[in-house]
């Protein structure tokens, strides 16, 4: 069935996809603060403050997802703001992690130059009017991740909880189901055009 909302912008999963990128800069600003400060207690507060804003930029990029499918409200501006605000969330957190040196520099090479790839394997996929559903590795990867950033951005111990030692845990976790998942991906992507090749080749002969 047709989508009569597919060109609107003002909906619910719009609103939440730009309330996300406007908690970007407030993540952002929160972990910047660390830099500034010596205090333990200071630190610790401004990693709460980061993770707090980053869970809440985390259920939103659930909720709005959810809605837009409930409720038949995917729209053509959602599907492009929604992954790029994913992306700009993502990536500028783990820089910032990196910054303060509270993740590995490979874990961050690997997850962002994994993001770039597959943008240019969906883009190739769109192009081909191909759909290659996310394999669980990748809810797996998306879901170690959105844990561990937060414990990341936490950091320490606090209520004798190693949040750091966690979140790099999470975080390897995540690095390592992402190449697994962006192989999946790929193979499943290639494996499915050469199907639809054989099909329009037999269809012609």
């Amino acid at each position: 069935m047709s989508n009569p909302h597919q060109w609107d912008i003002d909906n619910l999963p719009n609103r939440l996809t730009l309330f996300r990128v406007l908690l970007i800069p407030a993540v952002l600003g929160s972990l910047y603060l660390i830099k500034f400060t010596e205090k333990t207690e200071h630190i610790l507060l401004y990693g709460l403050i980061a993770a707090s804003f980053f869970f809440l930029a985390a259920v939103t990029d659930f909720f709005d997802g959810y809605i837009a499918r409930k409720r038949n409200l995917e729209t053509v501006f959602g599907s492009f703001l929604d992954p790029i605000a994913d992306k700009f969330l993502v990536v500028s957190c783990l820089i910032m992690l990196l910054s303060l040196n509270r993740i590995f520099d490979w874990v961050v090479i690997i997850l962002v130059l994994r993001e770039l790839y597959m943008v240019s394997l969906r883009l190739l996929a769109s192009n081909q009017n191909i759909k290659v559903p996310v394999s669980w590795f990748g809810k797996w990867k998306t879901a170690t991740q959105m844990m561990g950033m937060p414990f990341l951005m936490i950091g320490g111990t606090w209520l004798s909880i190693p949040f750091n030692l966690l979140g790099k845990i999470l975080i390897i976790i995540s690095a390592l189901l992402s190449l697994v998942s962006a192989v999946l991906y790929t193979l499943n992507l290639v494996k499915t055009i050469q199907k639809k090749r054989k099909i329009k080749k037999q269809a012609n002969s």
